[in-house]
């Protein structure tokens, strides 16, 4: 009997309690979590090639949604990306569309949410993601 490949999700967050409480919940959900508190450490970790990017939007280096436009538009990055922070919703929606974003959760959403749309997404695979955004 072969085992299931668990999926990895990197999740780029300043926060080191976002990150220890986003890890425990995603490993339960059974992903592998990948934590990246800056951008040296999301760079090191992208050359574990994750199945699914989390990005927080305010950083101290860089705003998420700026990453994400550069993953997108200069490195050509398929896998799904996730928008995750405190901002008002209107505002991630705007920011999510306009970095090509797959979506975007409200921290305030909770944690909950961020696992069951990162499932969503790793089910549904890039190829759909792109499909439906269209």
């Amino acid at each position: 009997m072969t085992q299931a490949v668990r999926k990895q999700v990197l999740v780029l967050d300043d926060s080191p309690i976002v990150l220890e409480l986003v890890g425990e919940a995603l490993e339960a959900a059974g992903m592998d979590f990948l934590a990246a508190p800056d951008l040296a450490a999301f760079e090191e970790a992208l050359k574990r090639q994750p199945d699914l990017l989390v990005i927080d939007v305010n950083m101290p280096e860089a705003y998420g949604d700026d990453v994400g436009a550069v993953l997108r538009d200069v490195r050509g990055v398929k896998v799904p990306i996730l928008l995750f922070s405190s901002l008002p919703e209107s505002q991630l929606a705007v920011r999510a569309a306009e970095g090509r974003f797959d979506g975007y959760v409200s921290k305030d959403a909770g944690i909950a949410a961020l696992v069951q749309r990162a499932r969503e997404l790793l089910e549904e695979g890039p190829a759909q993601v792109r499909a439906l955004k269209r």
